[in-house]
């Protein structure tokens, strides 16, 4: 079976059906139905083959699971220098919140000086999910040991009324308050980011059991 076969061979259309809610900006016809632990599973039988290696070729996709697919791939391959070429070869196709965030490759962590220069790119890209993409990877990657203060400004600059931008700065301002409280917390004053997005990260650091319960108390007096 080629690939596009053995995930139809996975196919659950219950959880298609289910699939289709939570992604609303994907046609369900698009929508194999294909749990998240079996794509695992599928990329890591797949990796390093040279039947992985034609698939990433075949740009664009049309199912939903192959672009997950694809992703799950791309973040467990070792190489920095094609992992880079090959997300920034995928990003463009990239049309939903759920492969956006399944794309984390792994090798980024040792190379985050090179990095950072791209994450800024693509923050401020005007595709909708590139940025999304741009903001998570500062999240995941510039919140602990490689953190500047300045990072925050850059999340806040942000004026986009794409709901799934303006998720993922919530998102950020969220773990950026579980943290760098001290850094953050000026961020949640009325006018330094979008109100919404204000709104939105309190709500989700109230919600977070990484926030201890001194600092929601402060935030719930701020909402």
């Amino acid at each position: 079976m080629n690939i596009q076969e053995r995930l139809f061979a996975l196919r659950d259309e219950r959880y298609a059906a289910f699939t289709a809610k939570l992604i609303p900006t994907v046609d369900p016809d698009r929508i194999i139905g294909v749990r998240s632990p079996h794509l695992a599973q599928l990329a890591k039988e797949l990796k390093g083959t040279t039947e992985a290696d034609a698939f990433l070729l075949q740009l664009p996709h049309r199912f939903l699971e192959e672009n997950g697919l694809h992703a799950a791939l791309l973040s467990g391959m070792k190489e920095y220098a094609i992992v880079v070429e090959e997300t920034e070869r995928l990003l463009p196709y990239v049309d939903n919140w759920a492969t956006c965030d399944t794309l984390s490759p792994r090798c980024f962590v040792r190379h985050t000086e090179d990095l950072l220069t791209r994450v800024r790119r693509w923050m401020a890209s005007s595709h909708e999910y590139t940025c999304r993409f741009g903001i998570g990877m500062l999240m995941r990657l510039f919140l602990d040991n490689h953190f500047q203060r300045e990072y925050l400004g850059w999340v806040a600059a942000i004026d986009r009324e794409e709901y799934y931008v303006k998720m993922m700065q919530a998102w950020y301002f969220a773990t950026a308050l579980a943290k760098q409280w001290d850094a953050t917390l000026p961020y949640m004053s009325r006018g330094r980011v979008g109100e919404w997005v204000r709104r939105k990260s309190i709500q989700k650091a109230i919600e977070s059991f990484r926030v201890p319960e001194e600092h929601k108390e402060v935030l719930r007096k701020m909402r």
